[in-house]
């Protein structure tokens, strides 16, 4: 595995590999979670990119940026083990040549303003900043990115639509620990009995899926789910279904749907989601 740790490090190095590239972008802190990522662009690309880059355009005031686990060395050991050719390590200076206060910023109208971004502002601004930057630099043919930040998938997608760049973005299926919880890096700030209530986020998810296929609309499941969440101790900031395409508000006879939750636990933030699809003739569903 070649790593790179300049522009034009990289430069030198996709010069030596095929074309066909796979590309992997995360912040590190890498987990069975990335490595399905990578898994997934060992299968179809004949080279394979991954980047690890703690990106501070995406961190509000307050938020972890300082604390966030950059563990370069063991992430590296991961990654030539999975098939890596080329593992990007940029700084600052190489994402952020001209300095973020100069930097053209990347903005996708209503996707990230609504759920996360509702919450979180400006964060996917600077998601969508560095992922253009990124793909710029690596020049993929696919994009790999992992379905728990189902928004942040979807973001990109629709980025990478609105501004014709020549590359595919591929969700992967969100890797779980036994219990159901979706691995995350920011998993490790959860103190042992937190660990032993996070799985009911995504169990609460698949409970209001279900109550919706049961005919109850789409408000009851939410104000119910939150609920649910307050009783066990987190502190919800949405759960939402919506419209899985898009993240729109579900129209009456769509049915390809994603129930979606960020809600902290202690000082943890987490997020999950749960796509399904309601049947046709189901009477529920309707906004109220």
């Amino acid at each position: 595995m070649i790593t790179a740790r300049t522009v034009a490090e990289l430069e030198a190095a996709l010069a030596l590999c095929p074309a066909n590239r796979g590309f992997v972008p995360t912040m590190g802190g890498l987990h069975e979670g990335h490595m399905a990522l990578v898994d997934a662009a060992r299968q179809a690309c004949a080279t394979v990119v991954a980047s690890i880059y703690v990106n501070p355009l995406q961190f509000g005031p307050g938020e972890d940026f300082t604390a966030y686990p950059r563990t370069v060395e063991e992430d590296r050991a991961q990654l030539a083990a999975h098939g890596v050719d080329v593992l990007f390590l940029p700084t600052d200076r190489d994402i952020y040549p001209r300095g973020r206060d100069l930097q053209t910023q990347v903005h996708v109208p209503v996707l990230s303003d609504t759920l996360c971004g509702r919450f979180r502002p400006g964060h996917f601004h600077g998601v969508a900043t560095v992922v253009a930057r990124l793909l710029g630099l690596v020049r993929p043919a696919v994009c790999y990115l992992g379905k728990k930040d189902y928004q942040q998938w979807r973001l990109i997608t629709q980025m990478v639509a609105d501004l014709a760049l020549p590359v595919v973005v591929t969700g992967v299926d969100t890797v779980r620990a036994p219990d159901g919880l979706a691995l995350s890096t920011r998993n490790t700030y959860l103190t042992d009995a937190q660990r032993g209530i996070a799985p009911a986020l995504y169990q609460t998810l698949v409970a209001g899926a279900e109550r919706v296929g049961a005919g109850e609309s789409y408000t009851a499941v939410e104000e119910a789910s939150v609920a649910a969440l307050t009783a066990l101790g987190f502190v919800p900031d949405y759960v939402a279904v919506r419209r899985a395409l898009d993240l729109a508000a579900p129209a009456a006879d769509d049915r390809a749907l994603v129930i979606l939750a960020a809600a902290r636990l202690g000082t943890t933030r987490l997020i999950d989601n749960h796509e399904f699809r309601r049947s046709p003739g189901t009477d529920g569903g309707h906004w109220q």
